[in-house]
């Protein structure tokens, strides 16, 4: 290929094409480098002895026969890191009026509060003798009565989590309009209501967590290397508010990270033993979650008990919405604990829907569980789920077909931007055609069809249809600020060009996963002309990266994507000064074709912009006044959030012998605004709805009354399998975000959101001979074998 048409192929390709991921051969062969493969001379280990119980009280701890074993070098406790004077705590970052926010100490001191709770850290020359240690600490306890459900948390009927709340109450939030939507039940011809559960989930990263701490004594520097999703949160929650440590003299480092879903998010107290504990020994120590530790430790998600009903008037208009919740937040607030069920699930309540009136009351319950934060979706997904299940109950009782009623009530195209009455502002879309798009792609009719057919015949097919809505980019900062945030919601990039003509990008967000070492390079070499291959991104290092908010959120792209646009074009226009200078022209007269400024009328007379970089850096002949070098730093604070958006079908048969669902086909079709690469935003679909349908029919984290965790392995909690699922048939609309410098929205939460109400909607459908109308999830073969014994067939 020549040149030019090499260049040409650039402008008009990298962006929006499938490039190739260039993640995936390191990961691929084995030679990607994770936390637990950081080599450091001398480094010990650490494990950390949990808690048996789920509420006792600590009574006495003997650790003399663990640190008399041969290798190990130290026994802590909670006790001596009290000594030490440092800040030991571990914060929530997102305050709410009234929340009540005990201390969460890095290991436990006079009480445990749920199974897995840090009470001694051991660190010895091996990980093997690390284990066999930590099982001698003999411990004392005082055993307490356990509650594990956020509604009898706070009944009155069970003592407290924390003594600080006596009620076991860490807040009571409402959002909405009461008296309007009191009056629209009022006026309501029909009313439906549903009761419902959305289960706690446990996440199942490929890469568990793991830490590996380096203390300088010297010089008082600490780095780190640790499975993060936000190197940059985590430097700032170890130094203030854990270690008592400058934030300049830490360095926190995200290798490989393999996996996060929301899990590697957070600030634990795993990660800030592990770096105080080399702080005392001076010698690296190291970390390594075992699988079995992390569903322990490791926050889960979602656990919501709901009660909510809806208005509709003869014609089967939504007039109102009314939803009360009741959110476990665990024993222990974590980092987004407190934003997830109130501000992310009750502003997404409204859906695809003009609601004229929402309420919502959400109770933040402390319980003896591993705290709970944000999952895949995060109070998006439990807020398009109540939102979704209530459209098909009230097409249950209309009479309607579920499709029918959802598109009588659809935002109609042309009143975008649109403003709901729960406090966001849609950017833009067009709902009414990715519904109609998925339903031709799904052959909806013709579905609805083979489903009488085959009832007839005793088989009983379900069609379920989900629309969702969902508010991505996370950001801005000052309505984040507003809402009780700690931090904002920006996010920072560095784009240099090299003397060569090389590009480096430098972005505060954090990979797992995502492919942001491919996309950014496109969003670079589609802005400045420069092939690819010759873009590199640098993340995951707070020595390297100015600052950044992490990757969470559906932000990457939006909001860090922005961000490298922006200064992607401020490195364009230095360069087009530059160019001017050198072709002896005005720079209103160039123009810039793939990677080329040239004079208008004269095409003879240009220059490649990596031939100015170089002369940037040579530095002899530049414009009065200029410095020398081609590079720009943005701090990009967006107007808005995103609102990526789609519709989903699912089409389930269930065996009425045995009660097993079989997904027979699933389609998707998702708005995320522009594309940068499809490849990519496939492979998060189709990630994204195989959670979704986990969650819906598999996945559920269960404690016995006791507050012992019943599924804390692969082989007790179900983690579904290729086998189990369909070919995922996938499209798009393309609605840009107007506000955005790429138009861009984000997809890596979207098919979640929308694959658990379309898979339980077909589920239900299947089941409406029986009389089902609703079950909760997850819908195990067993709890379908039930309904349809406990039904009548219609």
């Amino acid at each position: 290929m020549s040149e030019s048409s090499a260049e040409e192929r650039v402008a008009e390709e990298v962006f929006g094409s499938s490039v190739a991921r260039r993640e995936d051969v390191p990961l691929l062969t084995g030679t990607g480098e994770y936390t637990d493969d950081v080599e450091l001379t001398g480094a010990l280990h650490l494990v950390v002895r949990r808690s048996d119980h789920a509420h006792a009280r600590i009574k006495h701890i003997d650790t003399s026969a663990a640190a008399a074993q041969e290798g190990v070098v130290a026994v802590f406790t909670g006790a001596d890191v009290e000594e030490t004077g440092i800040p030991n705590s571990i914060p929530t970052a997102w305050s709410l009026p009234g929340l009540v926010t005990p201390q969460y100490r890095i290991l436990a001191v006079d009480k445990v509060r749920h199974l897995g709770d840090g009470i001694a850290a051991v660190v010895a020359e091996s990980r093997e003798r690390a284990h066999d240690a930590a099982a001698l600490v003999e411990i004392e306890y005082e055993p307490l009565d356990a509650v594990v459900d956020p509604v009898d948390a706070v009944s009155g009927d069970y003592p407290p989590v924390h003594e600080e709340a006596a009620d076991n109450v860490a807040f009571d939030f409402t959002l909405g309009d009461e008296a309007g939507v009191d009056e629209a039940f009022a006026d309501a011809a029909h009313t439906v209501s549903v009761d419902l559960r959305q289960q706690r989930v446990v996440p199942n990263a490929m890469e568990p967590r793991a830490a590996l701490a380096d203390y300088d004594t010297r010089t008082e520097e600490l780095r780190i290397w640790m499975t993060s999703q936000n190197p940059h949160l985590h430097r700032m929650l170890l130094a203030g508010t854990s270690l008592g440590l400058p934030e300049n003299k830490i360095q926190v480092v995200a290798p490989e990270v393999g996996g996060g879903f929301g899990s590697k998010i957070y600030h634990y107290p795993d990660e800030a033993v592990t770096a105080w504990c080399s702080m005392q020994l001076g010698t690296p120590v190291r970390w390594q979650a075992t699988r079995s530790e992390g569903y322990l430790t490791d926050c889960h998600g979602r656990d919501h008990v709901t009660t909510a009903e809806m208005a509709l008037d003869a014609e089967g208009a939504v007039l109102g919405m009314r939803v009360e919740t009741h959110a476990g937040l665990g024993a222990h607030l974590s980092q987004f604990a407190t934003a997830t069920p109130s501000y992310l699930y009750a502003t997404i309540l409204s859906g695809q829907y003009t609601i004229p009136a929402i309420h919502c009351r959400v109770v933040g319950a402390f319980t003896n569980t591993t705290p709970v934060d944000a999952y895949r979706g995060a109070g998006r997904a439990e807020g398009n789920y109540v939102v979704e299940r209530l459209l098909d109950v009230a097409a249950a009782e209309l009479g309607m077909d579920p499709a029918d009623l959802r598109r009588r009530n659809l935002v109609s195209a042309d009143a975008f931007p649109y403003e709901t009455c729960v406090a966001v502002v849609y950017d833009s879309g067009d709902y009414e055609e990715a519904m109609d798009h998925a339903l031709h792609l799904a052959g909806y009719d013709d579905l609805r069809a083979r489903q009488a057919e085959l009832r007839d015949e005793g088989r009983y097919l379900g069609i379920g249809v989900a629309n969702f809505v969902e508010s991505a980019g996370l950001s801005p900062s000052k309505a984040a600020g507003q809402l009780g945030a700690v931090a904002g919601g920006w996010e920072s990039s560095i784009v240099r060009f090299d003397m060569s003509g090389t590009v480096t990008v430098f972005a505060g967000t954090a990979d797992q996963g995502q492919g942001h070492r491919t996309t950014y390079a496109q969003i670079v070499a589609g802005e400045l002309g420069v092939d690819v291959d010759s873009v590199q991104v640098v993340e995951g290092d707070t020595d390297q990266i100015p600052q950044g908010m992490g990757t969470y959120g559906s932000r990457s792209a939006p909001v860090g994507g922005g961000s490298i646009a922006l200064a992607a074009r401020d490195v364009r226009e230095k360069a087009r000064t530059i160019a001017a200078h050198k072709l002896e022209a005005s720079e209103d007269d160039l123009e810039f074709e793939h990677g080329t400024f040239s004079v208008r009328g004269a095409p003879d007379r240009s220059i490649h912009i990596q031939e100015v970089a170089h002369e940037a850096y040579l530095g002899f002949d530049l414009p009065e006044g200029m410095d020398p070098g081609l590079e720009a730093t943005q701090f990009y604070d967006p107007e808005n959030f995103t609102f990526p958006f789609g519709t989903h079908v699912c089409v389930v048969e269930i065996d009425a012998e045995t009660g097993e669902v079989s997904v027979e086909r699933y389609v998707a079709v998702d708005d995320c605004g522009e594309v940068i690469n499809p490849m990519i935003v496939e492979g998060q679909v189709h990630g994204g709805v195989a959670q979704g349908i986990g969650v819906a029919l598999y996945e559920e984290g269960v404690y016995d009354d006791d507050g012992r965790l019943r599924t804390r392995r692969m082989d007790e909690y179900a983690v579904p399998a290729a086998t189990m699922l369909p070919d995922f048939e996938t499209d798009a609309t393309v609605t840009p975000s107007p506000h955005n410098p790429l138009g861009v929205k984000g997809v890596g939460e979207s098919a979640t959101i929308g694959a658990t109400p379309a898979t339980v909607a077909a589920v239900c459908d299947a089941l409406a001979p029986f009389g089902v109308t609703h079950l909760d999830m997850p819908l195990t073969a067993e709890k379908l074998w039930t309904a349809m014994r406990d039904g009548e067939v219609s």
